[in-house]
């Protein structure tokens, strides 16, 4: 045998060998590791976008939302739904930003969206129409019409992570109203539970209901693996109620609901995640809030369409109308000088800074009376009421104006926290706040007036 042919006999011998080890360890490698699977649930929004801004520690947002839940696809597939809670009313304006938000779930893969309290009470006609024109995934075993007829689909089954999930949609029997009826949710859930046999393996119950309802419903559907809710006062750690996992989204969308679905039957583990500062915006999510701004700024919606306009708990007569703070200055001289130093006298210039002007829900507490008679109506018609004038704590006083002898519509500490709530000004000091603006005693006033000595105490009075 030559040593050419031997190489060769070698050769073969190296890939016969190499060959079978390659075979046997592609028959006996370890299966691939499930991808994880998370179900990810918000709630609650309630019109939040994004925070407003008025101080730097809020929680939530739809561009934090989304950067969210792109980290959490790099660990996993991600199944997002909504347990309902987003909308805020049926004016022009509320109906824009509540359609802002749906395009921006919609954009972060929003996959089954419930029908909670805000929604329900826009009515079947709209929730079928946005629900056609936006592609809105509406789900609901228990919201009927007044023909009796389901609103949206009882459940959605998802095909995720190898596994056929199925959604339920429940709202509270006590959100039962002219225009729609609501089933008993446990029947409801019973009833779809028996449809659906054999098409799912895994059931969630989105369920939008006070605590105590929350904790019945998951205490007696033990075949639901998980009950999600709304609108808790704050979110429910997850527990267990027997089988079942109970936790709750809620809080302006501030709080998320994240659920980690085992690859193989046993108890569900969930956590909740709240969208504060260490998280991120999302480009895509900018770019939705600045054409929801964009639209704003072309519609400028009045004080009227807006649909807020009179929410506060201040009513003055009806007599009473809007003067201007210029009106005022001519008596209160000290006065105004004091005003024209602080901050609320230029309220709408720190608006105009954060980008937020052309949002009613901003302009309510940056600007003079908005919505009163004779206040702020909108950018194009109120260039001159911009600003927190003197009347925001005062009332509107052209009344007061003309005869000093009538009082003023508002006492003004009673007006602080109309703006300087939980929400806008966290851990606000009524008291230290009103040693910086009060400026009763203006010896620059009328003295002569015959209510100039009752309207310096009416001023005064806590």
């Amino acid at each position: 045998m030559n040593r050419r042919l031997l190489i060769i006999l070698a050769a073969c011998v190296a890939l016969a060998v190499f060959g079978g080890v390659w075979i046997w360890c592609a028959q006996h490698k370890a299966p691939p590791k499930p991808q994880a699977l998370y179900l990810v649930l918000s709630g609650d929004t309630s019109l939040w976008l994004t925070p407003c801004g008025c101080t730097t520690n809020q929680s939530g947002g739809l561009p934090r939302r989304a950067t969210y839940l792109a980290g959490l696809k790099n660990q996993g597939e991600v199944v997002y739904g909504d347990v309902g809670g987003a909308a805020g009313g049926n004016s022009d304006y509320l109906r824009t930003k509540w359609e802002a938000i749906l395009r921006g779930e919609l954009l972060m893969g929003l996959r089954v969206q419930n029908i909670g309290l805000t929604e329900a009470m826009l009515g079947p006609a709209v929730l079928r129409d946005v629900g056609t024109r936006l592609g809105v995934p509406w789900v609901s075993a228990n919201v009927r019409d007044e023909s009796g007829n389901l609103i949206a689909p009882a459940y959605r089954v998802i095909n995720a992570g190898g596994r056929r999930l199925a959604f339920v949609g429940l709202l509270s029997p006590r959100y039962t109203s002219k225009d729609i009826h609501v089933d008993d949710p446990r029947r409801a859930l019973l009833t779809t539970i028996a449809e659906a046999k054999g098409k799912y393996e895994a059931l969630i119950a989105l369920a939008y209901m006070p605590e105590g309802e929350l904790r019945e419903l998951a205490a007696n559907v033990p075949e639901a693996e998980a009950v999600i809710g709304g609108p808790t006062d704050q979110p429910i750690a997850p527990e267990h109620v027997g089988a079942t996992l109970l936790t709750s989204a809620t809080s302006k969308g501030k709080f998320m609901a994240q659920i980690a679905v085992p690859s193989s039957p046993g108890q569900w583990a969930a956590q909740i995640v709240e969208l504060d500062s260490h998280f991120g915006d999302d480009a895509q999510q900018v770019r939705n809030v600045g054409e929801y701004h964009a639209e704003l700024g072309r519609r400028d919606f009045t004080s009227h369409q807006s649909g807020l306009a009179g929410t506060d708990n201040s009513v003055a007569p009806g007599s009473y109308r809007v003067a201007g703070s210029a009106a005022c200055a001519a008596c209160h001289v000290q006065a105004n000088s004091i005003w024209k130093a602080s901050s609320h006298a230029h309220a709408w210039e720190i608006l105009l800074s954060k980008g937020n002007q052309v949002d009613p829900f901003c302009q309510q507490c940056h600007t003079t009376a908005y919505g009163l008679p004779g206040g702020f109506i909108s950018m194009a018609q109120s260039t001159t009421l911009t600003g927190v004038g003197c009347e925001n704590c005062h009332g509107p006083s052209q009344s007061h104006v003309q005869n000093p002898a009538v009082h003023t519509a508002f006492l003004p500490r009673d007006q602080c926290v109309r703006c300087h709530d939980g929400e806008n000004s966290p851990g606000f000091d009524a008291e230290a706040a009103w040693q910086l603006i009060q400026h009763a005693k203006d010896a620059s006033a009328p003295a002569t007036s015959q209510g100039s000595d009752a309207h310096s105490a009416r001023e005064n009075r806590p």
